[in-house]
């Protein structure tokens, strides 16, 4: 009786079970950026925070320039100038004028301001050209926020505007959901650190790389481990020490059924992992479970298009919830095949892709390189993942499929 393989969804199911958003932290403003933020903020100061000119120009009250035209400007005495930065409020009477500069505090006993190009810009005198509106280019306390207001709401994803926001209320520290640190270990004695020549039947770890990349990309605060040969006391070792650093760990290689895939052997000692097969191409053979205190460890195949699709597939997913994140899957797009795709029915099948974005707003999508999982070239050559459902066996060009795009964050 042939084995009945895991679906993607029945083990995304599993991992997103086993893992919850971390315990909110408080951290400086900066070290917020791109979090969400844990807790409701209310405003204790207006914002603006008093009375200030729009405009470099002229404090006035309106009723003193009713009847100004170019013709017959409003002639008022200059008494003064407020800076910008004035700590202390200036006050003038009927009929006078003060010049001000943008930022300043509007005077007392003044309504509004003109702006320097609807008068003769005097020092002494002023004539102002047409009649001021009340209010005009005074920028009133309280009206972008009053005190006392929420400011933001538990959830808020703090970008550069919510971090604007937050420094101008005065507020330094909040308590966010923080990202969480992923620790990458890659496993095989074939395997060398980059920088170091192959040789024979030798291989440059990419792997860690490519995947403490993308637990960045995901949010994460990642670091590589590098290498662990296949040595069941020095992958023990090497995972008990990462114990009290990671909230995530990530293995790749040495998951398949090799004679020297240690991974199984020495985690069967330090914790519970099932280590399965899914129906999936590439990435079968899969592993996950818990290490000593509940740490989620993810054991990834050491091909790196199988450890892409995997990471895509299981992992992103999970640190977008422990991120505290509403959305754990990337958008997905509809696009026209520019060519025949063939799948083995029953399983998801991962394609690398070129998406193109056509003239009329829709997308096309091109594959790049074969279904090779080792195909590192044609993997950066692409740009997204065509997602072949376990019903697709074929798809026809011009037919319709679901594209991952494999955006960068910062685009």
């Amino acid at each position: 009786m042939a084995e009945r393989l895991r679906t993607v969804d029945e083990q995304l199911k599993i991992v997103l079970d086993a893992v919850g958003a971390l315990d909110p932290i408080e951290l400086t403003l900066m070290d917020a950026q791109g979090l969400l933020l844990a807790e409701n903020i209310v405003s204790e100061v207006p914002l603006p925070g008093f009375d200030n000119s729009a405009m470099d120009g002229y404090a006035v009250r309106a009723v003193d320039t009713r009847d100004a035209t170019p013709e017959h400007p409003a002639v008022l005495p200059v008494v003064g100038d407020v800076a910008a930065g004035a700590t202390t409020r200036a006050g003038m009477g009927p009929g006078l004028a003060l010049r001000i500069m943008t930022g300043a505090p509007v005077p007392s006993g003044a309504d509004a301001v003109v702006p320097l190009e609807d008068t003769d810009r005097g020092v002494a005198r002023v004539a102002i050209n047409r009649p001021a509106r009340s209010g005009e280019c005074v920028r009133r306390a309280g009206e972008d926020l009053p005190a006392g207001s929420p400011a933001l709401g538990a959830g808020a994803a703090l970008g550069p505007q919510q971090i604007a926001l937050l420094a101008a209320i005065g507020r330094d520290r909040v308590t966010v959901r923080p990202r969480p640190r992923v620790l990458v270990i890659s496993t095989g004695s074939e395997l060398v650190e980059v920088g170091h020549r192959p040789g024979f039947g030798e291989v440059s770890d990419s792997n860690s790389y490519l995947l403490t990349a993308a637990c960045r990309d995901a949010g994460a605060d990642a670091r590589r481990v590098g290498i662990v040969p296949d040595d069941h006391a020095k992958l023990l070792d090497v995972l008990e020490s990462m114990l009290l650093r990671a909230d995530v760990l990530v293995t790749t290689g040495g998951v398949s059924m090799g004679a020297f895939d240690v991974v199984k052997q020495a985690l069967s000692e330090l914790g519970t992992v099932e280590f399965t097969r899914i129906a999936m191409q590439p990435g079968k053979p899969q592993g996950f479970g818990h290490l000593g205190n509940q740490i989620p460890i993810f054991c990834l195949p050491g091909n790196p298009v199988s450890a892409l699709v995997s990471f895509e597939a299981f992992v992103r997913p999970a640190i977008r919830k422990l991120l505290g994140k509403r959305n754990y899957f990337r958008a997905t797009v509809q696009a026209s095949a520019l060519e025949r795709m063939d799948s083995p029915g029953g399983v998801r099948q991962y394609r690398r892709g070129v998406l193109h974005r056509e003239a009329t707003g829709g997308y096309s999508v091109s594959l790049v390189g074969g279904p090779g999982s080792h195909l590192i070239a044609s993997m950066a050559a692409s740009n997204c993942l065509v997602v072949l459902h376990e019903e697709v066996t074929s798809v026809a060009p011009g037919s319709r499929v679901t594209v991952m795009p494999l955006l960068l964050a910062n685009r």
